[in-house]
């Protein structure tokens, strides 16, 4: 038996932890964004496995969003897999800090959405000593900081999200979600204004609690 917490309790949870299939990943990019939340993320590394829903996500729709990699259809080594099929995994580094996105939109329409947060699940004592830290509150809410603690690095760029070691399982279906400006774009003109980012309203694991609508 794993937990979840609802706002500040905790209740029991039992789910059968399986990948989703690839298809689950055909959809609108912001369909998905919103389809993604309450599905748990998982990483099976030597060291152990480690999980978490997905609480807070991101949609950048190239080549027309300013503050997307793939904006004007920039393509390069770091925005390729972009142009892939949907369903890949999409690693950068920014500020020393892997961040991890699922490329979304179809071959040729470099789409993708960031996972900004997650809610712990299973394998917390890992994520504690990889982050360095005994507050769970503080584990993974944000995007760099969830990567840290499932162990998703720069290796797993180009990987099928729908297989093992890093894959998305059915979760839970959230009850309210929340939607409003993306986060740390400022320099991207109107693209900063755009209301793509979605979260589980309440939820204490979101990066950012108050709404920016």
């Amino acid at each position: 038996m794993n937990h979840i917490f609802k706002g500040e309790l905790i209740r029991p949870i039992q789910i059968k932890i399986s990948p989703l299939k690839k298809q689950f990943y055909d959809k609108p990019t912001l369909e998905l964004a919103k389809s993604l939340l309450g599905c748990l993320l998982v990483k099976k590394t030597e060291e152990g496995v480690a999980s978490g829903f997905i609480v807070e996500t991101e949609a950048y729709i190239g080549p027309d969003d300013r503050a997307a990699h793939s904006y004007n259809n920039r393509r390069t080594k770091r925005t390729e897999v972009m142009f892939r099929e949907s369903g890949l995994v999409y690693t950068f580094v920014m500020h020393t800090h892997c961040l991890v996105n699922i490329v979304s939109g179809g071959p040729e329409k470099p789409e993708a959405v960031l996972i900004r947060a997650i809610e712990p699940f299973t394998g917390i004592d890992l994520m504690k000593q990889r982050r360095g830290m005994a507050n769970i509150k503080n584990l993974t809410n944000g995007p760099g900081k969830l990567t840290k603690a499932l162990g998703i690095t720069m290796d797993d760029y180009g990987h099928c999200i729908a297989e093992p070691p890093l894959f998305i399982s059915k979760g839970f279906q959230p009850e309210k979600i929340s939607q409003g400006k993306r986060i740390g774009i400022e320099n991207s003109g109107e693209a900063k204004d755009y209301p793509w980012r979605f979260w589980i309203s309440e939820n204490p694991f979101v990066s950012r609690k108050k709404a920016d609508t």
